[in-house]
């Protein structure tokens, strides 16, 4: 993964992706909490995910947004939409990306669709196979951008121009 240190001047956009209230019975009766996993990105390639965990909603979801500014990775975005396919699997979730044409729009669905709009990525196509557990699948998609490279990083890497990554 591409660890990015961003400056404050960055401007970061929290969502919320989904939050879970947690029930602890004790012999005083039931103690709530709450657990809030968010996703910060600044629409420009950088993204980040934090969970938080607290007694209240809101500090629950303060905490995860400074826990997601803490693990920022930044994506290669080409056009809006991804450099090529990917697929990966975290946990018993498991996520396909593939790259879209101008105009289709996020078709994603729930957590994904957090992630991918967060990142500043306007056409893709993603499907979830298996488990559709928010935590595995916000982990599942933000390793699964990591993962692509575009074709600038390609050529740097194996020290040839850009015409001999796509002619061969």
């Amino acid at each position: 993964m591409n660890k990015v240190k961003v400056n404050s001047d960055v401007e970061l956009k929290d969502r919320l992706v989904a939050i879970n209230r947690v029930t602890k019975v004790t012999k005083g009766g039931r103690t709530f909490t709450f657990a809030a996993i968010v996703v910060v990105g600044d629409g420009k390639g950088v993204i980040g995910w934090g969970l938080g965990k607290a007694g209240e909603v809101t500090a629950a979801i303060a905490k995860g947004v400074e826990s997601a500014k803490k693990n920022l990775v930044k994506v290669p975005i080409l056009k809006g939409t991804i450099p090529h396919e990917v697929e990966y699997s975290f946990g018993g979730a498991q996520v396909l990306l593939r790259p879209a044409a101008p105009g289709t729009g996020v078709k994603a669905g729930g957590a994904m669709r957090a992630v991918l709009e967060s990142i500043g990525i306007t056409d893709v196509i993603a499907k979830s196979k298996g488990s559709s557990n928010p935590h595995n699948l916000v982990k599942a998609t933000i390793a699964a951008l990591s993962e692509t490279r575009d074709a600038f990083t390609v050529a740097a890497n194996r020290g040839v121009s850009l015409d001999k990554v796509f002619n061969g």
